[in-house]
């Protein structure tokens, strides 16, 4: 009885207009945590119904990263530079190649999947969702070509650094853009006008 006067109050505070963005960032973070584990766990089931599917997926969006990353490498920032495969390869600052090899596992798939868990879960009007979830999918896309990009242009005076950049620096910036996009929403589309 204690445990569910306890929810009742805290469902009450969450209404509180100064505590309702606590609350919702909150939710935010649970949904986000929730997303990449259940994300785990359907990759470590093979993703079962649908692996053929997803596989198919995965090629098909690493080739389009890697030929519009590559294409941005060669006509906007002009590197030294080639191509093998799904590998762009460019002079490093001490004279010898390092590359950025764009794989199936490059692609941003997990982030779109936890964008449209996020926002499919979140409270919200969904005739603003209907349009919002699949433009948030393209911008994740588009900060992934940056990342690709971004890690094609650091290696070259940092190709000791590769992993550096790759785990903390981009990977951040990943989740720092979900979030972005997720208070754009809270702040144009979810919260009551006063």
């Amino acid at each position: 009885m204690k445990l569910k006067q306890s929810l009742i109050q805290v469902c009450r505070l969450r209404h509180e207009p100064k505590l309702k963005p606590l609350f919702d960032t909150g939710i935010f973070a649970i949904l986000l945590f929730a997303s990449h584990y259940l994300y785990i766990w359907w990759a470590n089931s093979g993703f079962y119904p649908f692996a053929q599917q997803v596989d198919q997926l995965f090629v098909f969006a690493s080739d389009i990263l890697f030929n519009q990353s590559a294409w941005i490498v060669k006509n906007i920032f002009h590197l030294n530079h080639t191509t093998d495969g799904q590998t762009i390869w460019v002079v490093t600052n001490n004279g010898e190649w390092g590359y950025v090899e764009v794989s199936p596992g490059c692609t941003s798939l997990k982030q779109w999947m936890h964008w449209i868990f996020i926002m499919a879960l979140f409270p919200g009007p969904w005739k603003h969702k209907l349009w919002y979830i699949p433009m948030g999918v393209i911008v994740i896309h588009f900060v992934n070509i940056i990342r690709i990009v971004g890690l094609s242009l650091a290696i070259i005076p940092w190709p000791q650094h590769f992993n550096f950049f790759h785990d903390y620096i981009f990977k951040t910036f990943f989740y720092f853009m979900i979030f972005l996009m997720w208070v754009v929403w809270e702040e144009k589309f979810n919260r009551p006008k006063v």
